[in-house]
């Protein structure tokens, strides 16, 4: 008698869901796109804040050299430091005179200065911004 064997048809079939290294894939996947955006982010903010700085030091510096301006004769100019008080009490600025002289000026040279006017942020005191004026007294 022959015996017969019966192969059934079996199938492996894997319940639904991910696997261990698809999980891993998103989520290291999603942990890079979250790095590149909160770096972004932080990127954002300091160009922000260097922005204002730039902004509120010019117009600080302007107003600075305006009263620098107005000052009709040489003997008043001298160098001088200070701030900008209590509505802008994180900036402060200092003034340097210095002469110009150059061949072949004679007694133009006298009267010829240069004006520097630095305007700093006082807390980090990183940020500087800087102004030249070259002015000439009758």
């Amino acid at each position: 008698m022959r015996t017969q064997f019966q192969i059934s048809d079996f199938t492996s079939q894997a319940p639904p869901g991910f696997t261990l290294l698809e999980v891993m894939i998103s989520l290291a996947v999603v942990s890079i796109a979250l790095m590149a955006l909160l770096g972004s982010q932080s990127q954002g903010l300091s160009l922000a804040n260097e922005s204002r700085f730039n902004t509120t030091a010019s117009l600080l510096a302007q107003g600075k050299m305006a009263e620098i301006e107005a000052i009709m004769d040489q003997q008043d100019l001298a160098s001088d430091s200070g701030d900008f008080g209590d509505e802008f009490r994180d900036y402060a600025w200092q003034v340097s005179i210095h002469d110009v002289a150059f061949e072949g000026a004679g007694k133009i040279s006298d009267r010829l200065k240069r004006i520097d006017l630095e305007v700093r942020y006082m807390p980090d005191n990183r940020h500087r911004y800087q102004l030249r004026l070259y002015r000439f007294f009758q």
